[in-house]
């Protein structure tokens, strides 16, 4: 077991009800040794933290946060999905990062390190993980980020 319970609760952070899912799709599904979440967004509280395109209608500040809240909205689903929660995630494989941005923008990487850093920040050395990080001209509901992980677990 990592505690990751406990680490979460050093860095301040709290995992929030998992969103309710906004189409036809579940939040997350277990295949073989692996939890794949859905695309998440900035929800808080039910309410959609950030909406616009970056860097137009969001900074480049604000966009990272939307990430970091979207990848802290993924461990918030596979901890109601797994049995053991949290604590039945053995690493991080992978996390993909879709930012609403504007034509010509090529600071994608740096927003996806909200992500990316949360997930280090909380499995150390195991939350080190590959990634994409894209642009799109428009994501669900307006939204600013859309993050979706892979984690391996413990069976």
């Amino acid at each position: 077991m990592h505690d990751i319970t406990k680490r979460l609760k050093e860095l301040g952070l709290v995992l929030p009800e998992v969103p309710t899912p906004v189409a036809n799709y579940i939040p997350a599904i277990i295949v073989g040794n692996e939890l794949r979440t859905s695309g998440q967004i900035p929800m808080v509280n039910g309410e959609l933290a950030y909406v616009g395109s970056v860097p137009s209608a969001r900074s480049i500040d604000e966009a990272t946060n939307a990430a970091q809240i979207c990848g802290l909205n993924c461990i918030a689903v596979a901890d109601a999905t797994l049995e053991g929660g949290v604590e039945a995630i053995e690493r991080v494989l992978s996390v993909r990062v879709f930012i609403a941005s504007d034509v010509g923008f090529t600071g994608h990487s740096t927003i996806a390190n909200g992500v990316s850093d949360l997930m280090v920040d909380v499995f150390g050395d195991a939350g080190k993980h590959t990634r994409v990080a894209m642009g799109s001209i428009g994501l669900p509901l307006g939204a600013t980020v859309e993050v979706e992980a892979v984690f391996q677990i413990t069976l």
